[in-house]
């Protein structure tokens, strides 16, 4: 009976679909991410922690003054990818944190990648992502924005959130 050659490539390929290791093939090159600062943070922490605060509102229907929904993190150097971090610190059982996140680029261009009700008990909460850098686009900030006027009910609940670019 002859025997047909089979390829290095080949064997590798069959292998591995085989749920086997396989010596002769590189490893994966574990992914390396690092948090991103927030925006006005003093460099002592990547973790930033807040609560919903609501809107201050005029007699005739106005907002006046910022809320404190939106919170930026530093893109200082370009990655291939980007993951949301957030946890709940409220311990009333019925918070319900409306989450957002951004992707902010140097042309002042955004690109929404959450968008989601939230009700994570205490100290729980949930990552996001990995969300791939966008090519042509050159990211400068990563916005978290937890808090809508849609939902008043979330005013008072507290919580953490990080970033982090991965390569």
């Amino acid at each position: 009976m002859a025997q047909h050659p089979i390829s290095g490539r080949h064997l590798a390929a069959l292998v591995l679909a085989c749920g086997l290791p396989w010596a002769g093939a590189s490893g994966a090159r574990a992914e390396t991410c690092t948090f991103l600062q927030p925006v006005g943070g003093d460099g002592s922490t990547n973790i930033v922690s807040k609560r919903v605060e609501r809107p201050r509102v005029m007699p005739l229907g106005m907002l006046i003054g910022q809320t404190n929904w939106n919170t930026d993190f530093i893109v200082d150097k370009p990655y291939s990818s980007y993951k949301f971090f957030f946890t709940a610190n409220s311990s009333d059982p019925n918070a319900t944190y409306p989450v957002e996140g951004f992707m902010k680029f140097s042309d002042e261009s955004s690109l929404k990648v959450i968008d989601e009700e939230m009700s994570p008990p205490i100290g729980t909460g949930r990552m996001f992502g990995p969300f791939p850098a966008v090519p042509g686009k050159q990211a400068s900030q990563m916005n978290f924005k937890v808090g809508a006027s849609k939902n008043p009910e979330a005013t008072g609940f507290s919580y953490r959130i990080s970033v982090q670019g991965c390569n």
